[in-house]
């Protein structure tokens, strides 16, 4: 491009529509160029040992996820412009920096030695100084120096962030949704090893941590980052927020099935990872619920002697995935995550939203969730599908939320949807008593843009939608 990583024209913003995780890899390598030059200066050590690999693990990233939801939020809320694609390019390449950082940490906490099919970071700092001081003491500096690294992504995600260019008071929102996802992003690693330690193991927790730790980030946020970015009205980032909220958790869920049933070739890593660090998943709680209510001795034996097990065997691995199918653990979660993809997407169809954008946007949400395809009945679309029966602006297509209110399936503000479990019981096919029903939260969280929608209500009418979303021309 004319202007380097950056978009110059609105043929260009076309352009990056085409190819978004390669636009993000061009931003991210003129963005490492600087830093490791930067880095070179302060130590050529440092710069040789560390920094780049941190700029390798970030330049051979996965499949972009988040960084492609920020892209694809930004244009179905109207980012058409050279300005508002800078700003999305910014902030994507800043997740994927922050997404770095998690992995490289979440490996260490986990005592994982792949990642993408490859030593992760700190295995491979091991390695490089095992034949000079022995495995004990290169072991302790390996995981020392993956700690260190992913506080340099972290800064340097901070670094990018900052350097957005966004108009004041949208850079006043952008800043505190940034901020408000690394704490949430903590807190949620915090509740999910605390919860080793103590095997604190309810349903209600472990959907906590999950949301905390991995649905606001994965999808959410990248969505309001995006969304915010762009200049969406106060209705469109609500309806985003919502859909985020479902799909990701059911791309959390997927996460946790992955872990003990999926194909390391495709994941990346090793499977029953999330077992042997006997990690309080939803997974494993609605097993163990389950196990208890029927008074099953034997499910719940295996769940007790194989959780948290470090040296647990492919053997113990299939006891483990016997108990999870037999009780219906397996069965539950797979159906969790179908009906939250559905309802992700349905509030997604009653947000207007411009149609450059939304259809590949709705397309990645699906692909999050991990559904299996289904097909689309009358007025409505298929999981992963364009929908060619969406409503146009200012009206609900069958089946579908309009502007303002909830639709047939979808609850309203302090009541339950007819698949949704009310307070203290659990909807068809749950398991059990004291389970969240399809949304997952709780009274406080029932409406997750409200904190970002207050915010930006305190500061001026631009940053209470005057820009406008879908159509705005901003």
């Amino acid at each position: 491009m004319a202007n380097g990583p950056l978009p110059a024209g609105s043929a260009e913003v076309r352009e990056v529509d085409a190819d978004v995780p390669g636009a993000v890899g061009r931003m991210l390598d003129h963005v490492l160029a600087e830093r490791l030059r930067r880095a070179r200066l302060a130590d050529s050590l440092f710069a040789e040992e560390l920094a780049e690999r941190v700029a390798r693990f970030t330049l051979q990233g996965g499949k972009r996820t988040r960084a492609q939801l920020v892209w694809w939020a930004s244009r179905a809320c109207g980012g058409r412009d050279p300005a508002a694609a800078a700003a999305a390019l910014h902030i994507a390449a800043a997740l994927e920096l922050l997404q770095t950082c998690a992995l490289v940490h979440d490996d260490v906490m986990d005592r994982a030695s792949l990642r993408r099919g490859r030593p992760a970071l700190h295995t491979d700092l091991t390695e490089r100084f095992a034949g000079e001081v022995g495995p004990e003491r290169a072991g302790r500096f390996g995981q020392s120096a993956a700690v260190l690294a992913g506080d340099l992504a972290l800064a340097w995600a901070d670094d990018l962030v900052a350097e957005s260019p966004l108009a004041p008071w949208t850079g006043v929102v952008v800043r505190r949704l940034w901020s408000d996802m690394r704490t949430e992003m903590v807190a949620g690693q915090y509740l999910d090893i605390q919860g080793q330690i103590t095997a604190a193991r309810s349903l209600p927790r472990a959907l906590r941590a999950a949301r905390l730790k991995s649905a606001l980030y994965s999808v959410e946020r990248p969505l309001a980052l995006g969304a915010t970015a762009a200049g969406a009205d106060d209705l469109t980032l609500r309806r985003l927020c919502e859909a985020g909220r479902c799909v990701g958790m059911a791309f959390q869920l997927r996460d946790d099935l992955d872990d003990v049933f999926g194909d390391p070739l495709e994941t990346g890593k090793a499977c029953g990872g999330d077992i042997r660090e006997g990690k309080p998943t939803y997974l494993v709680a609605v097993a163990r619920a389950r196990a208890e209510r029927a008074g099953d001795g034997a499910a719940l034996g295996v769940l007790d002697r194989r959780l948290g097990d470090a040296a647990l065997t492919e053997r113990g691995l299939d006891e483990v995935r016997d108990v999870l199918v037999a009780t219906g653990a397996r069965a539950i979660v797979e159906s969790k995550i179908d009906r939250l993809a559905a309802q992700g997407l349905r509030h997604f169809d009653g947000a207007l939203l411009d149609p450059e954008g939304a259809g590949p946007l709705r397309g990645m949400l699906a692909a999050a969730a991990g559904t299996r395809p289904t097909e689309a009945g009358p007025g409505e679309a298929g999981l992963g599908e364009a929908e060619p029966g969406r409503a146009g602006p200012g009206r609900a297509g069958p089946g579908e939320a309009g502007p303002g209110r909830a639709g047939p399936r979808e609850a309203g503000p302090g009541r339950a949807g007819p698949r949704e479990a009310g307070p203290g019981r659990a909807g068809p096919g749950e398991a059990g008593p004291g389970e969240a029903g399809p949304e997952e939260v709780g009274p406080e969280e029932a409406r997750p843009g409200d904190a970002v929608l207050r915010l930006r209500a305190a500061h001026g009418p631009y940053a209470s939608g005057a820009r406008g979303g879908a159509g705005s021309g901003r």
